[in-house]
This record gives C-alpha cells, structure tokens and sequence, in this order.
C-alpha cells in the first residue's frame, strides 16, 4: 500500500503509527452547491480539499474525507437552495457532523486539527462543531486537542487581489462561481469547467438584508454573483500558491512545526 497524505488511503495500522507521532490532521469542509452554467457542483469540495493537501505535504499531516454537505446556500452569498442539485444540512446538523469528526479523531489520539472551510455558509455551525467536539472530549478526559478553524479565501495577499481586481475587489461573498473559484477550477479541475457557458446577467445588486421567502429575481437567473469573464488558469495559480503558502505559515506558527 502506497504512502498518502490521504488520511482515508491508510490502513488503520498506518494510521495509529500517524497518530503515534503527533500528526496533523486537516478537515476540510465543503457544500454540494450550484455555481452557475459553467461550473460543477462540487467547487467547495475541490477547492479546500486542493488547498489542505497541499498544506499537509508541507508541513507532513494527513487529510482527512471532506465534509461534502454544506449549510444552506443563501441567495446573497450562494445563490439560494433554490437551484436544482444544491443539496444541504440544517446548520445543526452540520455541526453535529463536525462534533462527532472531532470527537472520534479525539478518541483515536490525533491531539492537533485544523479545520478549513471552503464553503461560506458553514462558518458559524463550524465553530459551534468545533466547540461541541471539544466539550465532548473534556468530558471525557480529553482536554489538550487544539484546533485551528480558518476560511481559506482569507490567506491572500492584497497584492494578488489588486492584480485580479485592478478596478475594486467586489468581496468575498460576492465571489461566488465568479473569478476566483472559476480560476482555481481551472487550475485544479478544467474537465469541470465549461467557459463557455459563463454567464452575462450579474453581477448581482443586493440590499443589505434578507427577504423571506427569496423574492423572485433577488439573485441572478445564473447563480453567478458576480463577474467570471477573465478566469484563467494563471490566476488560479496565483490564488492557490498565497492560499498555501500563507496557510502553511500559519499553520507551523500556531503549532510549532
């Protein structure tokens, strides 16, 4: 059996000889989510589970199965649960989820975990999973795991955004299956890229507030928020090569690798 960095590739024996050294191990967390016409459902699956195997080989820590169900998509920051195929948790159960990760890798000994959100609507239930695992293990005698929960999006130079967006970057929310994920899909997987079929009706104008139920033309007929015109591969390259290296630097400072 090969060497991975695949934490689900391991045989259970290879796996306790792992966590015998202290390994790292990563969780990223994804959605099964519309991202317009020209891009595949699974963008926040392939994007922080790209950005944690990277990370893992550079500081030698394991992946473990990306969380593939995300809270709910909102129309202002996803698009909605509007769209066929966007299939999602209830925010309590996507913590549930992520309480109970934690709470097993706890239990088999891994003592250092970082956790790393790829879809924008699972921050919150995110810290409360993390907050519920870590009780949980209190509880049961095990009070010296630490964990490291970041959003991968926010490890970027401001050089690099002022590279991509010499007229203003519009913001993260509003980067949804718009220029950053459309380059990073090109770089990662361009087989489920299709552009195409990049759309022309945003980018999206939305009030400060909510509405409920989602009146009917609040978000764009496409799901894309914002502009995807421009997409390359090149600048998914540059993204992806902030995103880890900064994370990577992060990472070793807080656990002192």
């Amino acid at each position: 059996m090969a060497e991975s960095v695949f934490l689900a590739e391991l045989s259970w024996s290879a796996f306790q000889d792992k966590v015998a050294k202290n390994v790292l191990v990563f969780v990223p967390l994804g959605a099964t989510e519309q991202h317009g016409p020209h891009l595949a459902m699974n963008v926040d699956v392939v994007i922080p589970t790209a950005v944690c195997e990277r990370v893992a080989r550079n500081v030698g820590g394991l992946v473990a199965p990306t969380i593939a169900y995300g809270y709910k998509s909102q129309p202002r920051s996803g698009g909605g649960e509007a769209f066929p195929g966007t299939t999602s948790v209830d925010a309590t159960t996507f913590a549930l989820v992520l309480r109970d990760i934690i709470r097993s890798l706890g239990s088999d000994g891994i003592r250092r975990l970082v956790v790393l959100n790829g879809h924008f609507e699972n921050s919150w239930p995110a810290v409360e999973g993390v907050d519920l695992g870590l009780r949980e293990l209190r509880r049961d005698g095990i009070s010296d795991m630490r964990v490291m929960r970041l959003e991968y999006w926010d490890f970027v130079q401001r050089s690099t955004l002022d590279r991509l967006f010499p007229e203003g970057f519009p913001g993260t929310e509003l980067e949804h299956a718009s220029l950053l994920e459309t380059s990073l899909m090109l770089l990662l997987r361009p087989d489920l890229v299709d552009l195409a079929k990049v759309p022309d009706d945003g980018p999206a104008k939305f009030p400060t507030y909510d509405v409920y139920p989602t009146p009917e033309g609040f978000v764009p007929a496409s799901g894309v928020l914002a502009r995807a015109h421009g997409a390359s591969a090149e600048k998914g390259e540059w993204l992806m090569r902030d995103h880890v290296d900064l994370i990577t630097k992060a990472v070793r400072s807080e656990f002192g690798l």
